[in-house]
C-alpha cells in the first residue's frame, strides 16, 4: 500500500524532493525500518537518513518515536528537530 512521504527543511534538500508516494516493502514495518529502506533509494536519501538522531517524524500527523509502527499509515513526515518561539 502506497504511503505519502513528506520531507522538510534540510531533509527535503538532501533527498531533492519535498514529497513522494512509495510502496514500502512489508519488512519496513516500523519507522526505523522504513528509514533503513528509504536510505537505499538514492544517494540523497542515504545522506538525509544517515544520522537518525537528527530526525523527527509524524505518522498521520501525530508525532511518533522512531520505533513506532507504520503499517497502514497514509502519510509520514520526516523533518529535523524544531523549536518554537
Amino acid at each position: 500500500m502506497a504511503v505519502r512521504l513528506l520531507y522538510f527543511a534540510w531533509v527535503r534538500e538532501a533527498v531533492g524532493i519535498g514529497e513522494e508516494m512509495l510502496d514500502p516493502p512489508p519488512e519496513a514495518a516500523t519507522l526505523d525500518a522504513l528509514i533503513d529502506w528509504l536510505a537505499t533509494l538514492s544517494a540523497g536519501h542515504a545522506t538525509a537518513f544517515a544520522d537518525r538522531t537528527r530526525l523527527r517524524a509524524a505518522v498521520d500527523q501525530h508525532f511518533v518515536a522512531m520505533d513506532a509502527p507504520v503499517a497502514g499509515a497514509r502519510e509520514i513526515a520526516i523533518f529535523p528537530p524544531v523549536t518554537g518561539g
